[in-house]
């Protein structure tokens, strides 16, 4: 064995400096504990499911639909030449400079998922209850500390179901994931508690007002507020008219929240989990059902202390001609969401469910600060080593 110019060292490293020998990292004591705690989390998440007689179900990672409609998604396709061939090899439509996809592997324009979630209503319209927990993939442009290209979604969907039904199964499942690790990883939230005390100290910020453990536990045990978006703006405007809080992101009805104000509303208003629903219609999915208003959906947005949004969700649109408008409304063509336009057509009922970013739950129970440190191997924008 050679140990000479080994990356790792005894007195200890920056986080960044470990993302650069990601291979290598697994041996640090900060990596392996989060991984131990990662393991637990999935084993959590499947018991919880499990035993709650949902059934798990396996979602394309390869489609033709925008789940979210935003468009920032990884393209498939075998069009592209080898880097010895010339770009001008790319087949287009005849007299058009535009590329011939049905000349491509799925004889169509293909995508890396965003999200499994239209997939799996196929499954909730059979088996009532089901949930995915697949990878997905955002071509974000994103460099923060809350956003990776490559993470993983925990998707369940019910049918029978509501919004306040949505609500309370998210409620549940976090819950039970905090019980889950704070009575197997004792050790490893203990050191984590003590790592973010040194890194602040290092980082000259302040420390968590509340110990990890201590956090966890209050969250555990207690019931969730909920406010819709029209009270929790009400809430942000009053407190920067009165000079309580300024905020660098503007917020008025009808802007989505951002971190600082959903963070704000959680550690400090509210001083525990809060969910916010019932959001306008302009800056959610076209899949949500839209409210009696005409203005809001039946949306949900699970926030926690120290992370913000936990978990997004929604009463889907079961209504074909609503769901019909809302998707020309969003700019997006029918034809590509034909087979999710038949899951109405030929029967549905009310259904609901959520995605949570497996990461976020990571960080969330470890107190790290940065995603990048909460999945093995990280993918971010220029970076896509290992």
């Amino acid at each position: 064995m050679d140990t000479k110019g080994y990356p790792l060292s005894k007195k200890g490293h920056t986080l960044e400096h470990l993302r650069d020998v990601a291979h290598l990292r697994p041996r640090s004591k900060y990596i392996s504990a989060m991984t131990r705690v990662r393991n637990s989390l999935t084993m959590a998440t499947h018991l919880f499911f499990q035993n709650k007689g949902f059934m798990y179900i396996t979602t394309p990672l390869i489609t033709a639909s925008d789940c979210e409609g935003a468009g920032e998604m990884f393209q498939v396709t075998t069009l592209l030449p080898e880097e010895t061939k010339s770009v001008k090899e790319v087949p287009l439509v005849k007299n058009k400079e535009v590329v011939d996809y049905q000349k491509d592997f799925f004889k169509r324009p293909s995508y890396l998922t965003v999200s499994g979630q239209l997939s799996i209503e196929s499954y909730s319209c059979s088996m009532c209850n089901v949930y995915n927990f697949n990878p997905a993939f955002r071509a974000e442009n994103a460099h923060t500390s809350r956003h990776l290209s490559e993470f993983w979604m925990i998707e369940p969907e019910i049918a029978f179901a509501d919004i306040q039904d949505d609500m309370d199964l998210a409620e549940h499942y976090v819950r039970f994931c905090l019980q889950y690790v704070l009575e197997n990883h004792k050790d490893d939230l203990a050191y984590f508690e003590k790592e973010q005390v040194r890194r602040a100290k290092e980082e000259k910020r302040d420390a968590p007002e509340v110990p990890l453990r201590d956090s966890l536990k209050q969250t555990m045990n207690t019931d969730f507020k909920r406010i819709t978006y029209d009270e929790a703006v009400k809430i942000l405007e009053a407190d920067i008219k009165a000079g309580v809080v300024t905020f660098e992101n503007k917020i008025e009805w009808g802007l989505d929240m951002n971190s600082e104000h959903e963070r704000y509303l959680c550690e400090k208003k509210f001083k525990g989990p809060l969910i916010v629903y019932n959001h306008p219609k302009q800056f959610k999915a076209f899949y949500m059902y839209l409210n009696d208003d005409g203005k809001t959906v039946a949306s949900m947005d699970v926030l926690v202390p120290g992370v913000g949004e936990l978990i997004g969700g929604s009463q889907r649109e079961h209504r074909m001609e609503v769901l019909d408008q809302r998707i020309t409304d969003a700019g997006l063509s029918k034809d590509n969401y034909t087979w999710y336009r038949d899951l109405r057509q030929y029967g549905s009922v009310p259904h609901a469910g959520f995605g949570l970013g497996f990461e976020r739950l990571v960080m969330y129970c470890t107190g790290i600060q940065n995603i990048r440190d909460a999945i093995p191997f990280p993918r971010w924008p220029g970076h896509c080593e290992f």
